[in-house]
């Protein structure tokens, strides 16, 4: 009985320590040094936890299209901002700003994005400034 106390108590450790351990943060995924500003076309705006994601095709000069995936920080926080479901969606042209990925480079971290209908900021900064708040 008590190795059975020992290996629920073992298990109950992993299971609490392995979220904290699964985070990550901006160096990991991300690359403070691949600075990027694009202009492009919303395919997708996904408001899923625990990070939200804006998917946005840029056309290249040479033509070739390319979906970027742009990490956010989380749902909760983004609406605190004053950023609602309705205030980008598919088929919206935008510029965006953010950092490329580290082994991916066109899935990044976005720091900021506007529409280019009325160029107002919809959500920024991310990154490694993703502490400061928002300058409206």
């Amino acid at each position: 009985m008590r190795k059975f106390g020992i290996l629920v108590a073992a298990l109950s450790i992993i299971g609490v320590a392995a979220p904290a351990l699964a985070h990550h943060g901006f160096d990991t995924e991300y690359d403070a040094n691949k600075k990027v500003k694009l202009e492009g076309v919303v395919t997708q705006v996904s408001w899923t936890n625990p990070h939200m994601r804006v998917y946005v095709d840029v056309t290249g000069p040479d033509g070739k299209v390319t979906n970027w995936n742009m990490e956010l920080t989380s749902p909760n926080t983004i609406r605190r901002q004053g950023w609602g479901p309705d205030d980008l969606k598919a088929g919206d042209r935008v510029i965006f700003e953010g950092f490329g990925g580290k082994v991916v480079e066109s899935r990044g971290s976005l720091q900021s994005i506007m529409k280019k209908s009325d160029m107002k900021p919809l959500f920024g900064p991310g990154g490694p400034d993703a502490a400061q708040p928002v300058k409206q």
